[in-house]
């Protein structure tokens, strides 16, 4: 059975389940931030632990995206995938049942995995159903407008469940999700997809998100596998989570445990280097790296994200601490923020088409920098909701122009044959960048939340202005 002889309407289910798996993914990053104070007075939770059941996720899926392309080509996409969605859901089963915040994290972290697994194998799939170009094209858009409605509905979908049935919730919308994902992608179709677009030369792309399109490199059945290698990636890991750990210690001014995970980390650093050095399969594209423009759009979307996860963990604690917002009501109030990340996406693809990534990048960035002054202003003045609204409006305009300009970026400015590594390199940075977020900006929150949403204007004028040196 071919790819193109699977009738039309179990292809589109198949795309279906595939984009609701990433959605569901996607889902998981926001739906969780206005349970917060809920989930603090449930298992006594501090800040610094509420950070780490934040970023215990966000940390183990920036750690195995970077291995996450070899894996599907190792063990082949529609494995990978249903095993990455069936862990999911389970954990997130588990995760309802979590007795206390150690247990939660623990689970957080397999779900971080699973998400790792899911996301690379996912664009492969979508490669394999639809071999020619422009129905791919079609697919991977309606697979890449899933992020926006996740972002856009996680905090109300997150605040209307949080108050029917308090955190727990949260994490038990993903169950009918990934039922749901599993049995609109029946494993036997997808892997006839998968081994016909294989043996007729259309190859699945490994690493890539929203716009990238390019096909990478599949083995065939008699070669010699795909290597990982897994103490450079587990040095990786080890780096992250280690440093992860100093500033969420530091921010409890916890000294010695700062200094201990700072040790750690440092140590972890020169491991990873050694190993990356001697390695015949590194985790991080050397070649990749030595580009300028590569550089520079890797640090703007990693501060991108370091502003978004920051502001999506603050910001809820002090609308619900400070101004008793109910977890409906704050999930409303980011309702300005999230909206554009569904409505302008299309908009920013043309301006790309027509003028190439730099100038969307550019104002992006530029209104990244006037949201963070705007709410760090209104939160000091403690102004009424609409000037909230309007900083939270232009914030989300900032990073709806953005992020898909920056995929376009740096896909355009990658060398020949890194491509998908360099889409890979980029979300896991991405999610490096949400975990620094989460951890800084919630230290600082001892400062005052103005303080701490000031670092949104701060990470985003030195990635403006490294992005502008990169252009000249």
């Amino acid at each position: 059975m071919t790819t193109a002889a699977l009738p039309r309407p179990r292809t589109r289910s198949v795309l279906a389940g595939i984009s609701l798996g990433y959605f569901m993914v996607l889902l998981d990053m926001t739906v969780l931030a206005v349970a917060e104070p809920d989930l603090a007075t449930s298992l006594h939770a501090s800040t610094a632990g509420l950070q780490w059941a934040t970023t215990a996720y966000t940390v183990a899926f920036a750690a195995l995206l970077l291995s996450s392309g070899a894996l599907t080509d190792r063990y082949g996409a529609s494995r990978l995938f249903h095993a990455g969605v069936a862990a999911f859901t389970v954990a997130s089963l588990l995760s309802t049942l979590a007795p206390s915040l150690s247990v939660l994290i623990a689970l957080r972290a397999l779900m971080g995995i699973a998400a790792a697994a899911c996301v690379p194998a996912s664009m492969a799939l979508i490669a394999a159903l639809y071999p020619a170009p422009a129905a791919r094209a079609r697919a991977i858009a309606t697979w890449a407008a899933t992020s926006g409605a996740a972002v856009a509905t996680g905090p109300i979908a997150g605040g209307a469940l949080v108050g029917i049935a308090g955190w727990r919730a949260a994490f038990l919308i993903n169950v009918p999700i990934g039922l749901l994902v599993l049995f609109l992608t029946r494993i036997a179709a997808l892997a006839r997809a998968t081994t016909t677009a294989a043996t007729r030369g259309h190859v699945p792309a490994t690493t890539a998100e929203h716009r990238d399109r390019s096909p990478a490199p599949t083995r065939d059945r008699d070669s010699a596998p795909t290597r990982i290698d897994w103490p450079a990636q587990l040095a990786a890991a080890a780096v992250l989570a280690s440093a992860t750990d100093a500033l969420i210690a530091a921010g409890a001014r916890q000294w010695h445990h700062t200094i201990a995970a700072t040790a750690v980390t440092a140590a972890s650093l020169v491991v990873f280097i050694a190993l990356e050095r001697r390695s015949t399969a590194p985790v991080l594209n050397r070649a990749l790296l030595r580009v300028r423009r590569v550089r520079s759009a890797l640090l703007a979307g990693a501060a991108i994200n370091f502003a978004l996860s920051g502001l999506l963990f603050v910001l809820p604690l002090y609308l619900q601490r400070q101004h008793h917002l109910t977890a409906l009501q704050t999930g409303l109030a980011f309702l300005p923020l999230t909206i554009p990340f569904v409505a302008n996406p299309p908009i920013t693809g043309r301006i790309v088409v027509r003028t190439g990534p730099h100038r969307p990048i550019v104002l992006g960035l530029t209104l990244l920098v006037a949201g963070g002054a705007g709410l760090a202003a209104t939160t000091h003045a403690g102004s009424n909701s609409a000037w909230l609204g309007l900083a939270l409006l232009i914030t989300g305009l900032g990073v709806s122009f953005a992020l898909p300009a920056l995929a376009a970026a740096i896909v355009a400015a990658a060398p020949p044959g890194t491509t998908g590594a360099a889409a890979g390199v980029l979300n896991a940075v991405r999610q490096a960048g949400a975990t620094a977020g989460v951890a800084v900006m919630g230290a600082a929150m001892s400062g005052g939340i103005a303080r701490s949403l000031l670092l949104v204007s701060a990470v985003s004028v030195v990635a403006l202005a490294v992005v502008m040196r990169a252009a000249r």
